[in-house]
């Protein structure tokens, strides 16, 4: 039995090779509010490529962790990140949050 995965029509196709990547979806939430000033779940999902939902689960996520404290500004929620938190995995615990989001907070210009 053959297994097909059905692409959302709102996602384009991509070649194999530009399927993965080295930073998780929780990685580029986290380095998309870095970025900006409390952007939408709405405009994060669009920039990473995953559903609004995906995003609020993964900012659900880093909230009851520790990574992140929400407020409420008018009808806009608010992030502020905590950056002094060690990373999960056991390979980079050794760093913090903040040096994951130094390195990708700032874009580069072409």
């Amino acid at each position: 039995m053959v297994r097909t995965t059905r692409r959302s029509s709102s996602q384009p196709s991509e070649p194999a090779s530009q399927r993965w990547t080295f930073l998780s979806n929780h990685a580029h939430v986290l380095i998309c509010l870095a970025q900006g000033d409390s952007p939408r779940l709405r405009d994060m999902a669009q920039r990473i490529g995953i559903t609004e939902r995906a995003v609020g689960a993964i900012v659900h996520d880093l909230e009851q962790e520790g990574f992140l404290e929400r407020g409420r500004e008018g009808r806009r929620n608010t992030y502020r990140l905590l950056l002094d938190r060690p990373l999960r995995h056991e390979v980079e615990r050794h760093r913090d949050v903040r040096e994951l989001v130094a390195l990708f907070a700032t874009r580069r210009r072409a």
